[in-house]
């Protein structure tokens, strides 16, 4: 590809990532929120031009998917899937400096919610689709491209349903999606990590029960609140060790730290005081790589301000490490908040699901490698686990190779990066778009090579 070529595709993806952005499909976990037409329309429209067979999937009205196929020349050649969702997660305005759904263009950066998580891949993924069926040229294998809804919530009006009801239209073999390509850069050598397993969710609410009471009164009282601010401090301490697996020990060493270091990130023991030394978005990510997780992130209870109330709700987003089931997690809970406090709780399951991995034994795994060295030469491609969801894992239980994947430049330390995941001010840089562009395209020229 020349240059000019993917200067001008560059341009594009930007337009497209600012339009998606400024749609503001935003997930609340509501069946009513989400509003992914907005995007799966402007999807469609990008692509008609090319020709490409495109379907718009819907599980509810208003919250559809676009799957388009370029089909291949071999009907037994594996197809390869992009897929990226359409759907962000909601923002607190007063703390970002611009607009976060104004999608602008600042320096060499595009600033809006969606910018990393994860529409720049799903636009730069659309970019690269579109040139790849204009070109004329064909494959072996068919390539698909699926820009899902409804991920930021579990994906139940998206991947996980339309999986089941709709598996004729998005049949692959390989799958690329979210989130990768995050670069390591020493004195001694370059690694580029992409996702290959992901933690498994196993997220509950906790009905803390009391007695209901006037408020005018409250000695000796039952008090849900009191009885749940108890429950969230053992929970906010509670640490269910860590686990140091093969995956974990290769992500450290591909950090490069000094080896005094490294020996404590290494050891369960002293792994927490270790990971206060680094920066803040590295240490969270890196705890939760080798940790069962868990976050006291919704609470709701009482009825007036005079009265005593009588339940309160927690909500506590728990990841889990692979292997384990429902049973640790209800064993983790017990442990946490402790029998005397447990016996004034009901367990209500959210969301269970056990954590996922693919084998890098595979084509696309090399070709993901090969097209990675062309950017950076000599460089590493290290497998590693995401400790967020992401739709991979539905394909993944079907026995498909999913890998998350990108291209992104150093000119952001992979802290920062992590930081900008669901947080204020997110924005991704303009050469990680060109690089994520150019990745796709490699890709599937050395796939049925």
């Amino acid at each position: 590809m020349s240059q000019d070529d993917l200067d001008r595709l560059t341009e594009e993806n930007i337009e497209l990532l600012q339009a998606m952005i400024r749609n503001q499909c935003v997930n609340d976990g509501t069946p009513e929120s989400g509003h992914e037409d907005r995007n799966s329309h402007l999807l469609r429209d990008e692509l008609e031009s090319s020709g490409v067979e495109m379907e718009l999937l819907e599980v509810l009205p208003g919250r559809s998917s676009l799957v388009a196929r370029h089909h291949g020349t071999d009907p037994d050649a594996p197809a390869l899937m992009l897929m990226g969702h359409t759907d962000v997660v909601p923002v607190s305005p007063e703390g970002w400096k611009v607009d976060p759904f104004g999608g602008e263009r600042i320096g060499d950066e595009i600033w809006g919610r969606g910018a990393v998580d994860m529409l720049n891949v799903t636009s730069s993924m659309a970019v690269a689709f579109r040139h790849l069926v204009t070109s004329g040229k064909r494959y072996p294998g068919d390539i698909v491209y699926f820009a899902v809804a409804d991920e930021e919530a579990g994906g139940t009006y998206g991947a996980e349903r339309l999986i089941e009801s709709d598996w004729d239209a998005l049949r692959c073999d390989y799958v690329l999606t979210e989130y990768g390509g995050s670069p390591l850069i020493t004195a001694d050598e370059h690694i580029v990590l992409l996702t290959t397993a992901e933690k498994g969710l196993g997220a509950r609410k906790l009905h803390v029960h009391g007695s209901p009471g006037h408020g005018s009164m409250p000695w000796g009282t039952d008090n849900a609140i009191n009885k749940a601010a108890a429950i969230v401090q053992r929970i906010e301490a509670y640490n269910p060790g860590a686990r140091i697996d093969e995956l974990f020990k290769s992500r450290i060493r591909a950090h490069n730290f000094p080896d005094e270091l490294e020996a404590r990130l290494l050891d369960p023991g002293r792994i927490n005081e270790a990971l206060s030394e680094l920066e803040p978005g590295l240490a969270r990510n890196l705890h939760s790589c080798c940790h069962t997780s868990f976050s006291n992130n919704l609470i709701d209870g009482g009825t007036k301000i005079n009265t005593i109330p009588d339940e309160v709700m927690l909500g506590v987003d728990i990841r889990i490490l692979p292997g384990e089931t429902p049973e640790d997690v209800d064993r983790h809970l017990l442990e946490a908040i402790g029998p005397e406090l447990m016996g004034s709780v009901t367990i209500e399951p959210i969301h269970m699901g056990s954590s996922t991995e693919s084998t890098t034994d595979t084509k696309l795994w090399s070709a993901l490698t090969d097209s990675i060295q062309m950017t950076y030469p000599g460089a590493k491609v290290l497998p590693s686990m995401v400790t967020g969801g992401t739709d991979a894992r539905f394909f993944r239980r079907r026995g498909i190779p999913a890998y998350g994947a990108g291209l992104l430049s150093p000119k952001v330390g992979m802290g920062e990066f992590l930081n900008r995941f669901h947080g204020h001010n997110e924005r991704i840089d303009i050469e990680s778009l060109r690089l994520t562009t150019k990745l796709w395209l490699d890709v599937t020229e050395r796939l049925w090579a």
